[in-house]
C-alpha cells in the first residue's frame, strides 16, 4: 500500500471514530449525570430537625385500620401512653442507654453461657428472688393494651421479642409492687382464675421461659425473674384468660401473677412475651395464629403503631423475608444472618467473617443496634466522612458520633441500609438513623460491641416505621417499608 493510500485510510478511521466518539462521549455524560441526580436522591436524605423536638400531642397512625387481631402500640414515654408514669418522661437519655446497655450485657451473657440459666440458683418465693443475667428488659419502650381474666381488666404491658413470660402486677402485694396508674390486677375477683400446682409438668416449664427452676408454696408453682437491669418480678404461676381483641379470647393462657415486682417498667402492669419459648403468648396462640405477628413501632414517642397477630388480613406483597439464623436456637430470641451495610450507597468493605463469627439477632426490647467492633468502625468512619461539614458535639453515653446542629433547621444525611440473608435489603428510615437529646447533641444511633464474639443485634431505632413480620413456623423474618407513620 502507497503512503498515500495509508495516508487515506488513516484519515476516513480517524474521522469515522471522531464523528462516533462525540456522540458515545455525550451519551456517556448524560447517563453520568442522570445516574449522579439519582445516585444523590436515593444515597442522602434531608432531616428537618424540628422532628428531634418532642410533640405533647399524641398523633395516631391510621395504618392499622382495618388489621384483624391488630392492638396498638405505643411508646411507654409519650403523650400516646395514657397510663404512664408521669416520672417515665423525665428519665434522662444518657439513664436510658444505660438501661439499654444492661440489657445488651445480659443477653450477651445469655449467648456466652449458651443456656440462659445461671448455675446453681435457690429457688424463688413471693419475697425474694435470685439473681439471673440471662433474662432482660433494660429500657423495654414499647407497650401495648390486653384483657385479662373474667370479667375483663384492661392492663399495660410492656411487649418484648426477647421474653417468654407474660406476666403482671397481682394484689395482694406481699413485698413490693411498682407504681402503675391502672388497678392492680386482683385474681380473687376474676372468675377463670387459677393456680398452677406444684406437681404439674406445667410448672417445671418455668425453667426454660425464665432462667430459674421454680419454687413451690403451699403446692403452688412460684416463679421467679430478674432481668440485666434488676427489675424483678415473682408471684404464682397461674391460668388466666387472656383478651386481645374482643374476637381473640385465649381461656386457660398461662402467665405470672407477680406480687413481688420492682424496676423500670413505668407505668406498664407488666410484660407480655413474644419470644420463642412453649410458655410465650406465640406459641400459645399457636393454634389460631400459627405463630405469626407483626409489628410497626412508631416513628416519634407522639405517634402510634401497631401489633399484629396471624396475617392481619393479608401480609403485604411488599415485604422480604430473610430466613431465621441458628443462632439464636434454644433462646428466646429471632436470629438473623447480616451480610452487609452500606452508607450514603457504597457498601462497606467489610469481611463477611466480620458478621458469622457471632451472628446476629432482631430484638425489640433493644433501643441501639449493636454491632461488631469491625462493622462499626467502617460504619462510623464512612459516616463521619459524608457528615464532615457539620459540627460535632460531646459523645452521649455508649453513642461517640454525635453533632451540634443548633445553627440548623435541616440537615443531610447519608442513607443507611442493612442487606440480610437472602438478598433481603432494607433502608433504615430517616428516624432510626439518629438518637438526640437536643438540637446541640444529635448522635449516630449505632454503636460497636466490645469484642467481636458479642453477637450483632437489630435495635428498635432502626426498626422504627418498618412492617416488621415474624414467621416463627415458617423459619423466617420479613421487612417492609412504611408499615406506620
Amino acid at each position: 500500500m502507497s503512503r498515500k493510500k495509508a495516508y487515506s485510510h488513516l484519515a476516513m478511521a480517524t474521522l469515522t471514530i471522531s464523528s462516533f466518539f462525540p456522540r458515545f462521549l455525550l451519551l456517556s455524560l448524560c447517563l453520568f449525570w442522570v445516574y449522579t441526580i439519582e445516585a444523590k436522591s436515593e444515597t442522602s436524605v434531608t432531616i428537618h430537625l424540628s422532628s428531634f423536638l418532642p410533640s405533647p400531642v399524641c398523633s395516631p397512625s391510621s395504618h392499622a385500620a382495618g388489621r384483624k387481631s391488630s392492638l396498638e402500640v405505643v411508646h411507654k414515654r409519650g403523650p400516646c401512653f395514657r397510663n404512664g408514669d408521669e416520672k417515665s418522661s423525665s428519665v434522662s437519655h444518657s439513664e436510658i442507654l444505660q438501661q439499654d446497655q444492661a440489657r445488651v450485657d445480659s443477653i450477651h451473657s445469655k449467648f456466652a453461657k449458651n443456656s440462659g440459666i445461671a448455675g446453681d440458683v435457690k429457688q424463688p418465693d413471693a419475697a425474694e428472688l435470685p439473681a439471673n443475667d440471662g433474662s432482660v428488659v433494660g429500657s423495654a419502650n414499647y407497650i401495648v393494651q390486653v384483657g385479662l381474666g373474667t370479667p375483663k381488666k384492661e392492663l399495660s404491658l410492656v411487649f418484648d421479642t426477647g421474653s417468654d413470660l407474660t406476666w403482671t402486677q397481682c394484689e395482694p402485694c406481699v413485698k413490693a409492687c411498682y407504681k402503675q396508674k391502672e388497678p392492680i390486677f386482683d385474681p380473687r375477683l376474676s372468675t377463670s382464675y387459677s393456680n398452677i400446682s406444684c406437681s404439674s409438668t406445667l410448672c417445671s416449664s418455668l425453667s426454660s421461659a425464665t432462667g430459674n427452676s421454680p419454687g413451690c408454696e403451699s403446692s403452688t408453682c412460684i416463679y421467679g425473674i430478674k432481668y440485666g437491669d434488676s427489675s424483678i418480678s415473682a408471684g404464682f404461676f397461674a391460668k388466666e384468660t387472656i383478651s386481645l381483641t374482643s374476637s381473640d379470647v385465649f381461656p386457660g393462657f398461662l402467665f405470672g401473677c407477680g406480687e413481688n415486682n420492682q424496676g423500670l417498667f413505668s407505668g406498664a402492669a407488666g410484660l407480655l412475651g413474644l419470644g420463642r419459648d412453649p410458655i410465650s403468648i406465640v406459641s400459645q396462640t399457636a393454634s389460631k395464629f400459627n405463630k405469626l405477628f407483626s409489628y410497626c413501632l412508631p416513628s416519634s414517642s407522639s405517634s402510634t403503631g401497631h401489633l399484629t397477630f396471624g396475617n392481619g388480613g393479608g401480609i403485604s406483597k411488599s415485604v422480604q423475608f430473610t430466613p431465621l439464623s441458628t443462632i439464636s436456637q434454644g433462646t428466646s430470641f429471632y436470629g438473623l444472618d447480616i451480610t452487609g451495610i452500606s452508607v450514603g450507597g457504597q457498601t462497606l468493605p467489610i469481611q463477611s467473617s466480620v458478621f458469622t463469627t457471632a451472628g446476629a439477632i432482631i430484638d425489640s426490647g433493644t433501643v441501639i443496634t449493636r454491632l461488631p467492633p469491625d462493622a462499626y468502625s467502617a460504619l462510623r468512619t464512612a459516616f463521619r466522612q459524608q457528615m464532615s461539614k457539620y459540627p460535632t458535639a460531646p459523645a452521649l453515653s455508649i453513642l461517640d458520633t454525635c453533632y451540634d446542629f443548633s445553627n440548623y433547621t435541616t440537615i443531610s444525611v447519608p442513607e443507611i441500609s442493612f442487606s440480610f440473608k437472602g438478598g433481603v435489603l432494607v433502608n433504615i428510615d430517616e428516624t432510626g438513623l439518629l438518637y438526640g437529646t437536643s438540637l446541640s447533641q444529635v448522635c449516630l444511633a449505632f454503636a460497636g460491641n466490645s469484642e467481636a464474639s458479642d453477637v450483632a443485634i437489630f435495635g428498635n431505632v432502626q426498626q422504627q416505621t418498618l412492617e416488621v413480620v415474624y414467621d416463627a413456623n415458617g423459619g423466617r423474618v420479613g421487612f417492609a417499608p412504611n408499615g406506620c407513620s
